[in-house]
C-alpha cells in the first residue's frame, strides 16, 4: 500500500498543478511523449502512456479540438497518421512543466544526493522486476 499511497499523493499534487494550465495528467503525459517522439502514431503513444488504443483515441480527439496536437498522413504510408504537437501544445507543455517540475524537485529534495541515487535505483529495479515478469 505504501507505493500506491505515494503514487496517489504525487498524482493529486500534479493534477492540481496541471489544472491551472488546463491540462489533465493524461494530456500532460501525451504531450511529454510527443515532445520526445514527434510524429509517432496513436498506437505507439497509447503504449507509451500505458492506456488502451480506445482511450488514446478519445484523448487525442479532445486534444485536437483544443488545438494541442494535429494529425498528418505519413509521407510513405498514407493510411498511417502521425501525431505532432502544435505551438499551443508546446506552450501548454512548457507551462505544465513549470508547475510539475517543482513538485518532483520537492520530492527529491526530501532526500540526500546518496538517498536520491539509491531511490532512483530502487525504483528502476522495481520497474524491471515487473517488466521481467511479463515474459
Amino acid at each position: 500500500m505504501l507505493v500506491k499511497r505515494a503514487e496517489q499523493a504525487m498524482v493529486r499534487a500534479k493534477s492540481a498543478a496541471l489544472k491551472s494550465v488546463g491540462l489533465s495528467p493524461s494530456q500532460y503525459v501525451a504531450l511529454f511523449e510527443l515532445d520526445q517522439q514527434p510524429g509517432i502514431t496513436a498506437a505507439t503513444l497509447a503504449r507509451a502512456c500505458l492506456v488502451t488504443p480506445q482511450a488514446m483515441m478519445i484523448l487525442l480527439k479532445t486534444m485536437e479540438q483544443q488545438g494541442l496536437i494535429h494529425r498528418s498522413s505519413h509521407p510513405r504510408h498514407p493510411n498511417v497518421l502521425e501525431l505532432h504537437m502544435t505551438e499551443v501544445g508546446r506552450e501548454a507543455l512548457h507551462a505544465a512543466r513549470e508547475r510539475v517540475d517543482p513538485i518532483e524537485q520537492t520530492v527529491f529534495s526530501a532526500f540526500s544526493a546518496k538517498e536520491t541515487a539509491a531511490f532512483r535505483d530502487f525504483l528502476s529495479r522495481f520497474i524491471h522486476a515487473f517488466e521481467g515478469s511479463d515474459s
